[in-house]
């Protein structure tokens, strides 16, 4: 018997039941069922307001539940917990750096958002700067969704079939439509409700995966134990920036991040200007936080679990699973596979969690397409609108699913997604902080910083992409072997290691030449060699490192009123503004319709241009 029929024997016993399928289903039909409600029940006006912001009537615990969805993508499910088991636990400084995020999104950047009336976080840019900022930042947005989009939506169909056998772009395909056709019909409301009912599956299995994974492994002192000795729970608080993840860069990684992903992309603030005031937008975020953290830190925690289960006794070494992204849905056949419906309930929540990012991303950039590209163009109706938004949706919907078949040749995928969004996160949070806290920068910095920025960060990335194929960067996982699966009762790994024709599956050891690891590096230093999870916080300081020194080359206009509401509410007591006098008050403020001057009351909303 080949080792492809043991394979296949072993992982047979790991299959979905009749009560998975059912569990799956249900879950599938419930979205459904919410766009369908939405669509052609609810008794809501059809406009754009409605269908992008939900009538601004959003309630703040459904949008927090919404928030932390939508940062949950399959990605956080199924390659968090890989790269706790593959790297160690340093990811938990990524998911520790929303503490200091969330003062940052409250304090900072939402008050902006909501003083000047924005329904779409590039409005504001229009505001602060001119037109060509925003069409280039909204550029950015529309690029990223296209390279993540496919990325979102292949992840629970790599799981599905792990657990099924079936054909990855079969379910790619069945899934799809069905996230297209309740976003479509049904709007913000429908995106929102669903992340609710998608948002509890979610919490409720990763936590069963987190005690039942335990309990399998012996319990909470031998996970640590084994975790120890596997080397996962050494962290790395030295300074090197070629080191893949140490403390300082999964930190400051993490900060740049969570604050271009929530506070400065479209798909995250459209929900937070959906809710009635900034009170209620302060609660939520606040609510959203303790969330995220709660089923972050979860996530990272079962790769640590899971590495206890198989310590000494490796699937991937074995075989079993091709690579690191599918050792979740194995984790979960094997501690829940004897429990009705559970592995249902799992792989579920990982189509919960991709169905809340693509539904999200698909909505806001339907919202974004319409208002920056065809607006302008056409004689607009409500009507128009709301058709073409809805085509926007399908079309995107059709891209996902041809996209998925070049996202099947990625390695590791959280590694593939951060080094995409490094591009442009660091220029957009990098302008928006630029607009909130430099009022000498003009739009004419903002504008050649935002392409110094991405310019430089393709060309880091692609020198860095080019090391990793000549070998000079290789990021080998961390040990793991097959010594104790008979001792440790893993019986299904031992049957397939057993048979005659076995061959485990090596990784080569280093060649004596220089070579940047994930962990050290004796070659020479080269800013091409560092981590992916600096490229955001450098993609930032290059847009300060451009725009500062060229704002004293391009000065701003000495006639042109700043308005305080344009910056963020610690910056307005720096403002040098004219004493109020009665011709001052005739001259309109930039991006306000006159009227008394707002730094005297900042409080009184005053009707600002859109």
């Amino acid at each position: 018997m080949s080792t492809a029929a043991n394979m296949a024997s072993a992982s047979q016993d790991l299959r979905f039941g009749l009560t998975d399928y059912v569990v799956f289903v249900i879950m599938l039909g419930a979205s459904a069922a919410i766009g369908v409600y939405f669509g052609f029940f609810s008794k809501s006006k059809n406009t754009t307001e409605e269908y992008l912001r939900g009538g601004k009537k959003m309630k703040t615990l459904p949008i927090a539940i919404s928030l932390v969805a939508s940062q949950l993508s399959g990605i956080a499910i199924m390659s968090i917990p890989a790269e706790s088991y593959t790297y160690g636990f340093n990811y938990i400084f990524v998911v520790l750096a929303m503490i200091a995020v969330i003062p940052i999104l409250i304090y900072i950047i939402v008050p902006v958002f909501y003083e000047n009336k924005v329904s779409n976080c590039y409005e504001y840019l229009e505001m602060r700067f001119n037109k060509r900022t925003r069409q280039l930042v909204t550029a950015t947005f529309v690029m990223n969704s296209f390279l993540m989009l496919p990325v979102y939506m292949f992840i629970p169909s790599l799981a599905f079939s792990q657990v099924t056998g079936m054909n990855i772009h079969l379910i790619n395909v069945m899934v799809s439509s069905i996230c297209i056709f309740y976003t479509m019909l049904g709007g913000i409301k429908a995106v929102v409700w669903t992340d609710v009912v998608q948002g509890s599956i979610m919490l409720l299995s990763v936590g069963a995966v987190g005690v039942l994974g335990t309990i399998r492994s012996g319990g909470i002192s031998t996970v640590i134990d084994h975790a120890s000795e596997g080397g996962r729970f050494n962290f790395d608080f030295g300074l090197d920036p070629r080191i893949r993840m140490s403390f300082w860069s999964a930190t400051m990684g993490g900060i740049f991040m969570w604050t271009g992903h929530i506070g400065l992309n479209q798909s995250c603030v459209q929900r937070i200007v959906s809710l009635p005031s900034y009170s209620h937008a302060k609660k939520s975020l606040i609510i959203a936080g303790f969330g995220f953290l709660i089923i972050m830190f979860f996530n990272t925690v079962s790769g640590i679990i899971m590495f206890a289960r198989y310590f000494n006794c490796d699937p991937m070494i074995a075989g079993l699973v091709s690579k690191p992204d599918k050792m979740m849905p194995f984790f979960v056949q094997d501690i829940m596979g004897h429990l009705a419906g559970m592995p249902g309930v799992f792989i579920s929540c990982v189509f919960s969690a991709a169905l809340s990012s693509l539904s999200a991303t698909l909505n806001s950039l339907a919202g974004v397409v319409y208002f920056d590209y065809i607006k302008p163009r056409i004689n607009h109706t409500e009507a128009k609108a709301n058709a073409i938004m809805k085509l926007v949706i399908v079309v995107m919907g059709g891209y996902c699913i041809l996209g998925g078949f070049m996202v099947q040749n990625f390695n590791s995928i959280l590694q593939t997604v951060v080094t995409i969004t490094g591009i442009n996160t660091g220029a957009v949070v990098g302008v928006f902080l630029l607009g909130m806290f430099v009022p000498r920068c003009n739009a004419k910095t903002a504008v050649t910083s935002i392409i110094f920025s991405v310019v430089a960060m393709i060309w880091v990335i692609a020198n860095g992409q080019m090391n990793f194929k000549s070998g000079l960067i290789k990021y080998e996982v961390l040990p793991n072997s097959l010594d104790q699966c008979e001792a440790r009762g893993l019986h299904m790994i031992a049957e397939v290691i057993n048979k005659t024709d076995f061959t485990p599956v090596t990784v080569k050891p280093p060649t004596g030449a220089p070579v940047t690891t994930a962990f050290h590096s004796n070659r020479d230093f080269s800013l091409y060699d560092i981590s992916f999870y600096w490229y955001k916080v450098l993609g930032t300081a290059l847009i300060f490192l451009w725009a500062v020194p060229m704002s004293y080359i391009w000065r701003p206009d000495k006639n042109e009123k700043q308005n305080p509401k344009l910056y963020s509410p610690f910056v307005r007591k720096f403002l040098t503004l004219p004493e109020a006098d009665p011709e001052a008050e005739e001259v309109p403020l930039r991006g306000s319709n006159g009227g008394e001057i707002p730094h005297l009351r900042i409080e009184k909303e005053a009707g600002l241009e859109h």
